[in-house]
């Protein structure tokens, strides 16, 4: 056994912090088969997604060569909820998501995403905090919580103000770093940029 394993595995000494809980293990077979290497099963995509729902830490290894499939195996949960029951993206958001590959805005719009969602989970969090004991999660359906939105109007409007402030932000700072990529790559106002 190495010694960085050993290391994962003894316990702390006094004065020294705990190591962080290593992430699940989840092995993908050329057979596509996924293999858990916790509970030493097989497991479906779907129980994959209910890691995700319970908010586990894993990762996905191809079983051959260790190389990390985590994000494939996310895009194809994606890809089947996508395909099933009610679409979150509509085609022409699709097409945007994909017409930024390879732009030289794709690092800035991926950032700017992800900082979007982390804002918006922020606010479903807050929302939750404050509605707690009014309904059974467990029964809310898409129907009863538009209905329960629409009742809530002032305090949606406080919680949306907060978000789409934040989301301002995002862009803004999202204009400002284009404007600074633009000033390196033309600091002569190229494209009669700052030309009168």
């Amino acid at each position: 056994m190495s010694s960085a394993r050993r290391s994962r595995s003894s316990p702390p000494t006094e004065g020294q912090a705990a190591p962080a809980a290593l992430p699940r293990v989840l092995k993908k077979y050329p057979n596509r088969r996924l293999y858990d290497t916790q509970s030493s099963s097989y497991i479906t995509l779907a129980d994959v997604k209910q890691m995700v729902l319970d908010g586990e830490d894993f990762e996905v290894r191809d079983a051959k060569s260790g190389d990390d499939l985590t994000r494939s195996i996310l895009l194809q949960i994606i890809l089947e909820e996508e395909s099933a029951g009610a679409p979150m993206f509509s085609t022409q958001s699709l097409a945007q998501i994909i017409r930024f590959y390879g732009h030289a805005m794709q690092g800035v719009m991926g950032a700017y995403l992800e900082q979007n969602l982390q804002g918006f989970t922020d606010l479903q969090s807050k929302f939750a905090d404050q509605s707690k004991g009014l309904y059974d999660p467990k029964n809310f359906t898409p129907e009863m919580w538009t209905q329960f939105i629409s009742g809530q109007a002032p305090m949606m409007q406080g919680l949306l103000g907060n978000y789409l402030e934040q989301s301002k932000t995002l862009f803004t700072q999202m204009q400002e770093q284009m404007g600074k990529q633009a000033g390196a790559l033309f600091p002569l106002g190229g494209f009669g940029v700052g030309k009168k």
